[in-house]
């Protein structure tokens, strides 16, 4: 990389952006090749006269783009962004597979949507109905939403002894919409929104679109610390906290029920609304309370059907004191441009004829065979996961970094998400895990093929892989 600078003269928007939309067109015409290291941020905001941080927000861009992998402590490297054909020593199994949303030749370990179990048969089967019955609903924007919408998002979010009412629910497009109409509907731009460390990222980038800042939350093996809760609370003044209790996203750590009570105590302290996400806790038989149960009068409850039905069918729910729940559906409709009618009728059919039940049954069992798999093929390794749920959270044995690992199974045809993909901001925390998910392969043996290449590569460790090969 001696001697590049970035051509920022041409493209418009804020500098980061232009910055990181020079860097990818450098990447695509070959002047920056994969695997090369760009250079340090402070080096680059020198060398263009801008600053450390706009430069990061560049590479962070850049990040989420999936053209580059960093490493703290390392620098941030170039990705290989096309597809080489399979090499002589990957497994057997892996040969031809190709599912139709991956990159080719690769396997896709880097997605939790509900395996695929025959659900098409049953949903096109609604469709075609709803489609006969509803014509004129579909040829015209959703105004009003019936009864049987609310009714359905009350007993699909239905955990344990949590029985949220239907005047409680707003239906959504998913869990993702649900999440981010709560942010923009109950916060301002510059408030803080709280987040753990690690945790689904997508929702603290998202927020930081909208203008809301970002502040993190310390963690341990039984969720968020309370104390720093409180420490942070007093310190920032946020006004939400997006976290996930049960099963989280992706170290699959569950609070326990007086940790929530701690957390819910200083939330209504320091006034702060709560966001929990359920969407992994309705996979499971935990039967610990909802932290909802403990502050009812500050805490939205989301989930869908994503991870458990179809991620194709958009299908989600959030539970909400009745005070918010009419700015969260307004602000969900501006922010998506309203719920469609055949989607939402879709996912309430499925839920009200109980066959959304009983595909998640089908999904849960299927997951559970391939989690007995991965359990005996990595057996030793310091491996976290969890019945029922589709994805593991595998410590990398020394001297493995995380983003090392990612790129290693790339180049032998699985992909798998390293720990940058679940930072919320920046941290200073390095973890050297990685999380992988088994739902998407369609077949057994793709799962088995997939796991025998990470379980060779932690075999064999960094002295068998040359990124350079």
């Amino acid at each position: 990389m001696t001697n590049w600078l970035p051509d920022l003269s041409a493209g418009a928007g804020p500098l980061y952006q232009r910055l990181a939309d020079s860097i990818e067109s450098d990447i695509d015409k070959g002047v920056i090749d994969a695997g090369a290291k760009l250079p340090p941020q402070r080096d680059l905001a020198y060398d263009i006269g801008t600053t450390v941080g706009t430069v990061g927000r560049a590479y962070q861009l850049l990040r989420e783009r999936g053209l580059v992998s960093g490493e703290v402590g390392r620098g941030t490297y170039v990705l290989a962004q096309h597809a080489e054909a399979p090499k002589p020593d990957v497994e057997p199994s892996l040969q031809g597979t190709r599912p139709i949303d991956a990159p080719s030749g690769k396997l896709r370990f880097d997605s939790t949507a509900a395996p695929d179990v025959g659900q098409g048969a049953v949903i096109a089967d609604i469709l075609a109905r709803t489609a006969q019955e509803h014509p004129h609903d579909i040829s015209s924007y959703t105004r009003d939403f019936p009864e049987r919408w609310y009714e359905a998002g009350s007993r699909w979010l239905a955990r344990n002894s949590f029985r949220p009412s239907p005047d409680s629910i707003v239906p959504t497009i998913g869990t993702h919409a649900a999440v981010m109409a709560a942010i923009a509907a109950l916060t301002m731009p510059g408030d803080y929104v709280l987040f753990e460390h690690l945790t689904y990222s997508q929702i603290a980038r998202s927020a930081g679109l909208i203008g809301r800042r970002i502040a993190l939350v310390a963690s341990d093996e039984q969720g968020i610390d309370p104390e720093d809760f409180e420490r942070v609370c007093a310190q920032k003044h946020p006004r939400m906290m997006f976290l996930m209790p049960t099963a989280k996203n992706p170290t699959l750590v569950t609070m326990p029920a007086e940790r929530r009570q701690a957390i819910a105590r200083i939330a209504r302290e320091y006034n702060v609304a709560l966001i929990e996400d359920d969407l992994y806790g309705e996979l499971t038989d935990d039967p610990t309370p909802l932290l909802a149960e403990y502050a009812p009068e500050r805490t939205i409850v989301a989930g869908g059907l994503s991870k458990s039905v179809a991620a194709g069918v958009r299908g989600g729910w959030l539970s909400c004191p009745p005070a918010y729940r009419h700015r969260i559906r307004v602000a969900h409709k501006m922010m998506t441009g309203g719920l469609p009618f055949l989607l939402a009728e879709l996912g309430t059919r499925l839920v009200l004829s109980g066959q959304a039940s009983d595909i998640r049954k089908r999904c849960i069992a299927d997951i559970r065979l391939r989690l007995a798999l991965v359990r005996e093929t990595l057996a030793g390794f310091d491996l976290r996961s969890r019945d029922n749920v589709p994805f593991v959270w595998l410590t990398l044995p020394d001297p493995w970094l995380s983003g090392t690992f990612k790129k290693a199974c790339l180049e032998h045809g699985v992909l798998i998400d390293d720990e940058d993909e679940f930072k919320a901001g920046r941290s200073e925390q390095v973890f050297h895990s990685v999380r992988f998910g088994i739902s998407q392969p369609r077949q057994s043996n793709d799962v088995a093929g997939g796991v025998a290449v990470i379980r060779r590569l932690l075999d064999e460790g960094r002295a068998g892989y040359d990124s350079f090969s």
